[in-house]
């Protein structure tokens, strides 16, 4: 068996689909730009640097649909889709996919599932491991994320969760991928027998290049 796995952010997408998202809610009006595009920014290159704080970034991103009714956040994500993120799929990204036909595939992503479950959609792909957010009695998100993040090691932790919730293990599989721009992911590009560093930051380049691993340039 094959097991292939995708960083979406800078990798099948060309940018940040969270940073965007809260671009576009600034866009809207809902958000303050003055606060909240300056603390995005922040955040982008805290994480870019290696220095995020994961909680706190969460608590910041997940803010925003604290309490709104579904249909209103559903109705933004539909402009979202269609003014920011369809322009961010890469040319290359279907044909990437389409090569990993053979083997069971996942995005695994650090960015929260209400924005990136409609991404994964676009995309044809049907598992998605991402960031929960936590849903109060009401069916209404708290603003908080539930379990933990998939970040990091998180994103180790959860793939293996996420592989035991289909009765899978990962060592069931003979050939493991995972695609990846960031240093962020170290932990589940060492982790698999295929890591490929796609645009990687300096980093990860040099992580890459240390240890043969192929660079792919989506960008070219």
């Amino acid at each position: 068996m094959k097991l292939a796995l995708f960083d979406l952010d800078d990798t099948l997408l060309d940018g940040d689909s969270d940073f965007h998202w809260a671009q576009y809610l600034i866009e809207r009006g809902v958000l303050a730009r003055e606060e909240f595009e300056r603390r995005n920014a922040a955040f982008h290159g805290r994480y870019s640097s290696g220095t995020l704080d994961i909680h706190e970034y969460l608590a910041f991103q997940l803010a925003p649909l604290a309490g709104r009714p579904r249909g209103e956040l559903e109705d933004w994500h539909r402009g979202f889709m269609r003014e920011k993120l369809r322009p961010l799929i890469h040319a290359k990204t279907p044909a990437l996919l389409a090569s990993h036909a053979d083997a069971l595939v996942a995005i695994v992503t650090a960015t929260n599932r209400f924005v990136t479950g409609p991404i994964a959609r676009e995309l044809g792909v049907e598992h998605l491991i991402a960031t929960e957010p936590e849903e109060g009695p009401d069916g209404r998100f708290t603003g908080r994320h539930a379990g933990t993040p998939s970040f990091r090691e998180g994103k180790v932790s959860r793939l293996h969760a996420w592989l035991g919730s289909l009765g899978l293990r990962f060592e069931d599989f003979t050939e493991t991928w995972f695609y990846s721009d960031s240093h962020n992911d170290l932990p589940l590009l060492e982790l698999v027998s295929m890591p490929v560093a796609v645009d990687p930051d300096p980093l990860l380049e040099g992580r890459a290049r240390e240890g043969g691993w192929p660079i792919l340039r989506m960008r070219a």
